[in-house]
């Protein structure tokens, strides 16, 4: 027998699971991704948000198919930036977290290395551990 918490699942669930659900495909990923997205805009870092814990739900969801599809690069930085700017379709130019594209293109040539607010904001943006890029 279900419980009263339960049954009330029971009757929202077809609403809810059309959001909440593992992604299998890519596009239901891209599908998630756009709702976590979303929900990052609205919600940003107010933990108290009626939304916050949905946002913490894609957000693992996420995360657990690209660790199954998209595994990490193991290297150097550099080699790292230029693997996820190549996934992503990312140019030097389309890059401001790190400076000009001048300043990318003396990173990607190893003129030059990431700093410390460099990394942080490339591993936001590309949804990885700052580690990658150390």
């Amino acid at each position: 027998m279900l419980s009263s918490e339960l049954k009330q699942a029971a009757n929202v669930w077809p609403i809810v699971s059309s959001i909440v659900s593992v992604p299998r495909t890519e596009e239901e990923y891209d599908r998630t991704v756009a709702l976590l997205d979303e929900l990052i805009d609205e919600v940003g870092e107010d933990e108290q948000h009626p939304l916050a814990s949905l946002m913490d739900t894609l957000g693992t969801l996420v995360e657990a198919y690209e660790d199954r599809h998209f595994p990490e690069p193991a290297g150097d930085p550099i080699s790292t930036l230029a693997f996820f700017m190549e996934q992503h379709g990312v140019q030097q130019n389309e890059l401001p977290e790190i400076g000009s594209e001048s300043e990318v293109s003396e990173i990607l040539n190893r003129k030059r290395e990431l700093n410390l607010d460099q990394i942080r904001s490339l591993s936001k943006r590309f949804n990885v551990s700052p580690e990658v890029f150390l």
